[in-house]
């Protein structure tokens, strides 16, 4: 039996903070239906696709805050993107401001902020939800900074790991912008046999923590770079996907990919708009890299990866004794 999925990724031009939740909606839909028309079965989305970048800005105001998050998923703003998309039967990755409800670790009942992803089947059923673990940036303002990168403020730490689920006849993991960069979420879905990596990312096109360091083609190079050293190493496919453009002034890099189990990109986007690319994952391939260099049962010695697990910040070797004078 075939294990071959036609992916594709629908990276999005630039949200406004103005626009209304139609436009973007309609924006959406059109990606969609012009991804059914390719012959696909699964569409990957942008990170926070269905709003601005808006940690970029510092909200005081948690009325304004709380308005680009989603209570629920779906709820009635997104339901037309469901329905649309059960029409075509089609599946998709969707990255959003998650508001949860939960008990925190004394049983109290909270309203939880999360950086989120789900992904649905081709008949609307919700099968795998993931929360963004690596949140890059700060807690405070910063000032003298044109944009702040406060995802650390606006969101907690992901608390579902890195569930892999069955879907689309193989296993597929989730992630989301940053956690692109870490290899400990890829090597915990390569654990779990993942064929089909799904990410979706708002890059910025400049350093977000300041200085002039890294420019956007340098930033592109990185984000592919991630992307194909991991689904090399872990040897699965891996749809990345951004929004990009100038949003609202600042500045989103583009470069969403598909890339092989052997690492190598098969389809990659030219523009920083509304564009779609579209591949043929044959999910068998997958088996070249898991049976041979990345047999992990056959090569991996976790007794010596202990400061994976063990320690944050890099702890350097003590200096050696200066040599005794002869």
């Amino acid at each position: 039996m075939s294990r071959i999925v036609r992916v594709a990724g629908a990276q999005m031009g630039p949200n406004s903070k103005y626009d209304s939740r139609k436009q973007i909606m309609d924006r959406i839909i059109a990606l969609l239906e012009g991804s059914a028309k390719q012959g696909a079965e699964l569409v990957v989305l942008p990170e926070l696709a269905l709003t601005t970048f808006f940690p970029r800005w510092f909200y005081q105001n948690e009325d304004e805050l709380l308005a680009f998050f989603e209570p629920a998923m779906p709820n009635p703003n997104v339901q037309p993107l469901f329905d649309r998309a059960r029409e075509l039967k089609l599946g998709f990755y969707l990255g959003f401001a998650e508001l949860a409800r939960e008990k925190d670790e004394t049983g109290t009942l909270k309203t939880i902020r999360y950086n989120s992803a789900i992904t649905v089947d081709r008949a609307g059923r919700v099968i795998g939800k993931y929360r963004k673990v690596h949140l890059p940036g700060s807690t405070d303002f910063r000032p003298g900074l044109t944009y702040q990168q406060l995802e650390k403020r606006y969101f907690t730490y992901g608390n579902l790991g890195f569930p892999a689920f069955r879907g689309f006849g193989g296993i597929l993991g989730m992630l989301i912008c940053n956690d692109r960069r870490w290899p400990e979420g890829w090597r915990c879905y390569g654990l779990q046999g993942v064929d089909l990596m799904l990410i979706g990312y708002n890059s910025a096109s400049f350093d977000p923590n300041g200085g002039e360091g890294e420019s956007a083609e340098l930033r592109t190079f990185h984000s592919t770079l991630a992307v194909q050293g991991n689904a090399y190493m872990n040897s699965t496919w891996a749809v990345s996907v951004a929004k990009a453009g100038n949003e609202d002034g600042g500045g989103l890099i583009g470069g969403s990919c598909i890339v092989g189990p052997d690492g190598q990109v098969k389809a990659q986007c030219k523009t920083l708009g509304d564009e779609i690319i579209v591949h043929d994952a044959d999910l068998d391939l997958c088996k070249q890299g898991k049976e041979k260099m990345f047999n992990f049962a056959a090569h991996r010695r976790p007794q010596h990866y202990g400061r994976i697990v063990e320690q944050v910040g890099a702890i350097e070797p003590p200096v050696a004794p200066p040599a005794a004078a002869e």
